[in-house]
């Protein structure tokens, strides 16, 4: 996308030099590109009164809370419906980063004024403006300053600390601003269901069969029909009509992946949905569909001798985004705070905004609980490492496929996620071949139909 002319006009109307850097001869993601560079990036906050443009580096995260002190306002990120009008309107592809743009009240992480030459998000995926910081400070003479952010490179700093040191810490800080005192106390989580309990003994029980798993998802009535329309669905193009949960696994699925699919759904359903949470991101078991969707597909795509099991791969799929439910009823009074800093920072993972606000994240919690519950090692060192693509062990590449499947998801506009590259170390781990990987994805996301129709059946009633 070319440079808005609202923008051009915006630069030749305040007499100021600037200069375009030149398209990469490489595509590469905007936010990875704006990351790369140090460029500053723009987020829109709003209140009811008015509309404030904070600028700040891309390689950092936005403290929407030190804005809100530093304006005595309570700010927060504008919905992505009325981004899009604004984008679609004034040919833009992001909020281009120019203090004073359309008039409006801004805020400027001060660090920006230390960089020079300094690249702007000029509100185009292709190019950069490149300006210098005589122009900048032009521009900004009316803008408040201050420290608006946090470095991303200061929260991924890599800790010695066990999970459960990190989570008893995590507690300690709650304690003192008058949460809970206990852990045992802050974890009000419903036990492991019955049904969950029942399948964990039965992965170990050599002697299972078929009419054991039947069994036990037939006394679940929910559990059931949710299992029989995924088996029903087009996505698996099952010849004739499926008429029972042995006929799912016998004729579609299989034991394996029913056994896991059945396990993912019990536990699924055992916490509450969030009533609150960030906007414009995709729902819950909607990510999970297709992340267990692009597990499936991806393990297809890796040679036969350095395949992981499909079934553990499945799983970790559909339970990738665990943590965020174990979030909103652990930590309830600080949900709400850590929504409204995902969505003032769309640009970064949300590991980063849970480490900022908690002190853990969302993987920490969920592969903690999942080991209390005796679930497969595979799983929980999937969840626990799945953001951190240089992580070793037994266990590595559930979190490595965990990892590549997210990104190549969200470079599709499966909101779950930044759009930002995979090193290539990771294929390389993994033995996947980046090209299959692309072509493996785009072909999942030809059956979006089948997927968002199997994705609508596993929301709960009302």
């Amino acid at each position: 996308m070319p440079l808005s002319n609202s923008v051009t006009q915006f630069l030749d109307k305040q007499q100021l030099e600037y200069q375009l850097t030149a398209p990469l001869d490489a595509p590469i993601w905007h936010d990875q590109q704006l990351r790369n560079n140090g460029a500053a990036r723009a987020t829109l906050l709003e209140d009811s009164n008015e509309k404030v443009l904070a600028i700040y580096p891309a390689d950092s995260l936005l403290d929407l809370s030190a804005v809100n002190r530093l304006l005595g306002r309570e700010m927060q990120a504008i919905a992505p419906a009325i981004l899009d009008t604004l984008y679609e309107k004034h040919h833009l592809s992001s909020v281009p980063a120019l203090p004073g743009l359309a008039g409006m009240r801004t805020v400027i992480e001060q660090s920006l004024y230390q960089r020079d030459p300094l690249f702007l998000d000029a509100g185009s995926r292709e190019q950069m403006l490149d300006l210098s910081q005589i122009s900048f400070k032009t521009l900004a003479k009316d803008a408040i300053s201050g420290e608006i952010s946090i470095p991303i490179s200061k929260i991924e700093q890599p800790t010695q600390a066990s999970d459960q040191d990190i989570i008893l810490a995590s507690v300690r800080q709650f304690t003192e601003l008058r949460v809970k005192e206990r852990l045992e106390e802050t974890l009000e989580l419903p036990p492991l269901p019955e049904t969950a309990q029942r399948i964990i003994k039965l992965r170990v029980d050599p002697n299972a069969d078929i009419s054991d798993l039947a069994n036990i998802v037939e006394t679940d009535p929910n559990l059931a029909a949710q299992v029989v329309s995924w088996a029903a669905s087009p996505y698996y193009s099952a010849p004739g009509k499926i008429k029972s949960i042995h006929d799912a696994i016998v004729r579609v699925l299989g034991f394996d992946m029913v056994l896991n699919l059945a396990l993912g759904l019990a536990l699924g359903r055992n916490l509450a949905m969030p009533k609150d949470g960030p906007f414009g991101v995709t729902p819950y078991w909607r990510q999970s569909v297709y992340m267990a969707a692009a597990m499936e597909g991806l393990v297809t795509a890796i040679p036969r001798e350095n395949r992981p099991s499909f079934g553990m791969a499945y799983l970790s799929g559909l339970l990738f985004n665990f943590g965020y439910l174990v979030m909103s009823e652990v930590f309830p009074p600080y949900f709400h705070k850590l929504c409204r800093m995902m969505e003032a920072n769309p640009h970064v993972d949300h590991t980063l905004a849970e480490k900022h606000l908690l002190g853990l994240t969302r993987d920490h919690i969920a592969s903690w609980l999942m080991d209390l519950w005796n679930m497969p090692e595979e799983i929980v060192f999937a969840l626990r490492y799945q953001n951190e693509p240089n992580c070793q062990g037994e266990h590595a590449s559930y979190a490595k496929l965990l990892f590549v499947a997210r990104r190549l998801l969200s470079q599709r506009g499966l909101q779950c996620g930044p759009k930002l590259d995979i090193p290539a170390s990771v294929f390389e781990d993994l033995g996947l071949d980046p090209i299959k990987a692309e072509t493996t994805i785009d072909n999942i996301l030809e059956c979006s139909v089948e997927l968002e129709n199997i994705a609508n059946h596993m929301v709960p009633a009302a």
